[in-house]
């Protein structure tokens, strides 16, 4: 079998589907974020364990979901509260756990971002493979703050299977607020990098998608029109417009959301030369 662990903040909108969909799981745990509505009451009411602790980065959350919580099985599946698990990446998984010679220490998974009824294929740039299945014995530590990147003893795999994912199903209010949180993070870094010097290009045409995808955002970070840029790539290059008018507003969503890193790295960058922002 597996365990399950599941980050919550205020999320007694999307926990309850969260966890039906996890109803064949004997060992659910909800690691907290000190919620002020139902989510702990949510989480009891199923059968979870809850434990609380507050916030300080993705990458802190996250070990110590793996390493400060005795778990009943040796894999560990940590989903977010607004991503269903489907009947076909249960059964893949279990089929790993069952079989004791795995090497990995942890699987990548893919999944389907859906919007407004819709899967936007393109606009959300599909493929996207998130680390969401673990051995925590055989996890060394996260790097980044946000959208943390998991290093492990040994090798990492790819399920076939996909989750569905909710994003916006908190509004687009708590949307907003989980994304300036993120270009907060994503401005610190963008000034870090800048600082830097040149682009890494080996990480640009890596074979690993996860360390491509840092290369193409330190390349990002020196494009002018950067937020422009963003929607033009998406919309038109990606095909986003195959996505009707689900995936135009999406587009436009995260253009706002690249204007939001922009906006804040410039601000970083005068403060740090002591300028008035």
């Amino acid at each position: 079998m597996i365990s399950v662990c599941i980050l919550t903040l205020n999320e007694e909108r999307n926990l309850p589907a969260c966890l039906a969909a996890l109803s064949w799981c004997d060992d659910i745990v909800v690691l907290d974020s000190f919620s002020t509505d139902r989510t702990v009451e949510i989480a009891k009411e199923a059968g979870a364990r809850v434990y609380q602790r507050a916030y300080d980065g993705e990458d802190r959350q996250r070990m110590f979901a793996l390493k400060g919580i005795e778990y009943k099985h040796t894999w560990v599946f940590m989903p977010d509260a607004d991503e269903i698990t489907t009947d076909e990446l249960r059964d893949e998984m279990l089929a790993i756990a069952a079989d004791p010679t795995r090497p990995e220490s942890f699987f990548r998974i893919r999944y389907k971002n859906m919007f407004m009824g819709r899967w936007i294929k393109h606009s959300s740039l599909y493929p996207t493979w998130m680390t969401r299945f673990f051995r925590p014995d055989r996890i060394i530590r996260f790097e980044r703050e946000e959208h943390a990147i998991p290093i492990g003893d040994g090798p990492e795999g790819r399920l076939k299977e996909h989750y569905l994912h909710y994003s916006f199903n908190n509004g687009l209010r708590a949307w907003y607020e989980k994304h300036n949180r993120y270009s907060s993070s994503e401005a610190r870094e963008t000034v870090e990098s800048l600082r830097g010097g040149s682009v890494s290009w080996h990480k640009v045409f890596s074979s690993r998608s996860e360390v491509r995808r840092r290369g193409l955002k330190e390349l990002s970070m020196r494009v002018p029109f950067r937020s422009q840029a963003r929607f033009m790539y998406m919309y038109i290059v990606r095909g986003g417009f195959l996505d009707g008018l689900q995936g135009y507003h999406y587009c436009r969503l995260i253009a706002a959301y690249e204007y939001m890193i922009v906006i804040k790295t410039k601000e970083l960058q005068r403060r740090e030369r002591g300028l008035p922002v």
